[in-house]
């Protein structure tokens, strides 16, 4: 069972570790954790890797656990990269093995935390990693999460730790492709982040001024996409710049179809290209349409790499010490959200199975359509 020192909010040992894959600004994280829990007397550890440096400690140097003294965080750089690493994507309540084969390891996983003395986790994850530290929580563990998302897609919280960065870098980005298009007269369609949610898509469009934005929310009918930039396109202006998520959805006229009489709709198939094929597809469909070049660019995966920026550098320090809060007032279970201005905690039965997408009546979908932004099939 899981040691409580005094009143419920006093724990002697408490760990934190980072989800999988490279999301900026997570020094920040362990740094906000440490410097708050190290104010309250309490040892902060960090684990490499996810959980791999408590489950194959012979793999590290170390022993796969980092003390994060305040000396230490202190002079770590938060626009470094993660001084803890990333797991790989392995969800421990259903490990497989080279057989096919599926395994419960999570008990293995709590064994070796009560092993190391340690009384409560911190984990800086995506939605996936919620339900999985919702899970460690039913057994009986003390968990708090820390939303990190490129694509801001959980639903709990207004910015997750990530998102700011990737938007920066992806509007800087799309600056960049809007002047080469301006340049050499094309119509650039530019690919960003975004399976599930279009926040990027749409943010950063807005940002760069783009002729359209297409989201994993709204299907596009490229017809209707044509026709608008057609509009757009003249002597003066022969360019154009067009955004598309990677999990944007495309209504296209299937081959052979006659053209729909006027006031009728025709039929139409639906295609998802899917990360890394959204751009060459908006773009392979538009051409037949529209006279001039059209260039495909894939600028997506780029984005989540590069520094944090400064919105993430200070939620990162204020969710990393949110969460010891939390602890501290003998609190567990929970997820620490930025409903701005304040950092309040939601209940993981609450964060998780939930997709943070964008809505029709989202302030930024309104500032799209005054911008005269094509945003999609009867927007």
């Amino acid at each position: 069972m899981i040691r409580n020192l005094g009143h419920p909010g006093t724990h002697r040992r408490v760990a934190v570790n980072i989800g999988s894959g490279f999301v900026p600004g997570m020094n920040s994280v362990l740094m906000g954790v440490a410097l708050a829990g190290g104010r309250l007397g309490w040892e902060v550890v960090g684990i490499r890797d996810g959980f791999n440096g408590l489950l194959y400690p012979d793999r590290y140097s170390d022993g796969g656990l980092v003390a994060l003294s305040p000396e230490l965080v202190e002079n770590l750089d938060p626009a470094s990269g993660g001084v803890l690493g990333q797991a790989p994507p392995v969800d421990p309540f259903h490990v497989r093995s080279r057989d096919g084969k599926e395994t419960d390891f999570s008990d293995e996983v709590l064994r070796r935390l009560h092993a190391a003395d340690i009384d409560a986790l911190i984990s800086a994850v995506g939605a996936q990693g919620l339900e999985i530290f919702h899970k460690f929580h039913l057994k009986g563990f003390h968990t708090v999460c820390i939303p990190r998302s490129i694509e801001n897609d959980i639903a709990a919280t207004a910015v997750s730790c990530g998102f700011n960065s990737a938007l920066s870098t992806t509007i800087e980005m799309l600056n960049k492709a809007y002047q080469a298009a301006r340049s050499a007269r094309k119509i650039a369609v530019v690919e960003v982040l975004g399976q599930q949610a279009g926040w990027i898509a749409l943010q950063a469009g807005i940002a760069a001024r783009a002729d359209a934005v297409l989201m994993p929310e709204i299907p596009c009918q490229v017809r209707n996409l044509a026709s608008r930039l057609k509009d757009k396109l003249s002597a003066r202006r022969p360019y154009g710049l067009v955004v598309v998520a990677e999990g944007a959805q495309l209504l296209d006229d299937p081959p052979g179809q006659p053209i729909a009489p006027p006031g009728t709709s025709p039929a139409s198939e639906i295609i998802v290209p899917g990360p890394g094929k959204a751009a060459e597809t908006v773009a392979a469909k538009l051409q037949p349409r529209i006279e001039g070049d059209i260039y495909p660019l894939v600028i997506g995966p780029w984005a989540r790499g590069g520094n944090p920026s400064a919105v993430d550098q200070q939620l990162g320090m204020a969710f990393g010490a949110g969460a010891i809060q939390a602890l501290k007032a003998g609190r567990n279970g929970l997820m620490v959200a930025f409903a701005p201005p304040e950092i309040r905690f939601v209940p993981l039965a609450e964060a998780v199975n939930e997709v943070r997408t964008v809505t029709a009546d989202s302030e930024f979908m309104r500032i799209a359509q005054a911008l005269g932004i094509y945003l999609g099939t009867g927007l």
